[in-house]
């Protein structure tokens, strides 16, 4: 738990709403329908402000948050096991990526963690559509190269990204 973060925590919703408006979602939705013809993953786009506090008191990390919130979405619970979570805690600007163990089993976690800096620094210069859609973009080339479209591709999960 870091003191210095609080004031973060304290006006994360404004902030978020802010930062993803719907005009914005818009765009992160039709990004992520668009990516989804071109691979058998299914992608999804979760925003939080902020921990709860008690959770954020508990010292709870990003990473642990956005695997709970991978269980909570059921990014798990598709057909291939091909669900992925980009996971966004703007408090701490902290961005995170879950793989399910289909995807994890071809796609080393490192990769994950270079789409997740390119996006940081994005939204370290508050470029948060750019950073949003270049790391949708660079998440659908790694679906795609590992898991091309299948006969009876459906969707399974809503593009549309989550505020949490």
């Amino acid at each position: 738990m870091k003191l210095s973060r609080l004031p973060a925590h304290l006006v994360a919703e404004y902030t978020m709403r802010r930062n993803f408006p719907p005009q914005l979602l818009d765009r992160l939705q039709q990004a992520i329908a668009d990516g989804e013809t071109r691979h058998d993953g299914q992608v999804c786009f979760a925003i939080e402000g902020a921990q709860n506090l008690r959770a954020w008191w508990r010292g709870t990390t990003p990473r642990q948050r956005a695997e709970e919130v991978f269980a909570n979405l059921r990014v798990w619970d598709t057909h291939n096991n091909s669900g992925v979570l980009i996971y966004v805690l703007l408090a701490e600007r902290a961005i995170e990526i879950v793989a399910d163990r289909g995807i994890a089993a071809k796609v080393a976690q490192s990769e994950w963690g270079t789409i997740c800096d390119r996006m940081r620094q994005s939204y370290a210069s508050r470029q948060f559509e750019r950073g949003s859609l270049e790391g949708i973009a660079a998440v659908t080339e790694l679906l795609a190269s590992h898991f091309p479209p299948g006969a009876e591709k459906q969707n399974e999960l809503s593009d549309r990204p989550v505020l949490l």
